[in-house]
């Protein structure tokens, strides 16, 4: 007569997650195999820096030459024109005039979110055009409060020299015309490599 095998019920537990450990190993090693480190040194992410830039962001929205368009008018021409978009190619200028040096575009998009007050989403790349910074872009994207004297919207991303970059833009009305065409000093603060 043969003898039963006797196993304890631990050993039996250990046998069975052993066995099914192997079998769940290449599922999770796949579903991960699409991750890989990076060394920072190779990507030339030596070291952080803290840039200033105080640039001239100008708003035409109106003649020939309108560097922002409205493309959704507000719901029911409502004050404060909540609903309204508007897409925008606007001048940066290193001085308030106009015809300060053009140093690059803030190209993207505003939207007026506020039903009882003037607060606007702001959603643009800062698209260089001069000197070294040629062809990099930081991304404004956040909550612009218009009645404020200083509004504060965070910097999110960026490309080439500014990539990995964050911060924050300060904006200041510089200027407002009765025609709706606004000049705003942006002050920004990027960390970036």
């Amino acid at each position: 007569m043969a003898k039963a095998l006797l196993v304890s019920p631990s050993y039996f537990i250990f046998f069975i997650f052993l066995i099914f450990s192997f079998t769940t190993i290449p599922v999770f090693g796949e579903e991960y195999s699409y991750v890989q480190s990076v060394n920072p040194k190779k990507m030339k992410m030596l070291r952080e820096k803290v840039s200033h830039f105080k640039l001239y962001w100008h708003d035409l929205v109106n003649g020939s030459n309108a560097t922002s368009i409205t493309v959704i008018k507000a719901v029911n021409n409502t004050t404060p024109y909540f609903g309204m978009v508007n897409i925008i190619d606007n001048p940066l200028t290193v001085g308030p005039n106009l015809s300060s040096k053009t140093v690059g575009k803030a190209q993207g998009l505003y939207a007026s979110t506020g039903q009882e007050d003037v607060e606007i989403l702001m959603v643009m790349n800062f698209a260089f055009t001069d000197g070294k910074y040629n062809g990099s872009t930081f991304t404004v994207l956040g909550r612009n409060n218009v009645p404020a004297k200083v509004r504060e919207m965070p910097i999110i991303g960026g490309s080439g020299l500014f990539r990995f970059a964050r911060g924050y833009v300060l904006a200041t009305t510089y200027e407002l015309s009765n025609t709706g065409d606004a000049n705003i000093e942006y002050n920004a603060y990027v960390i970036h490599y």
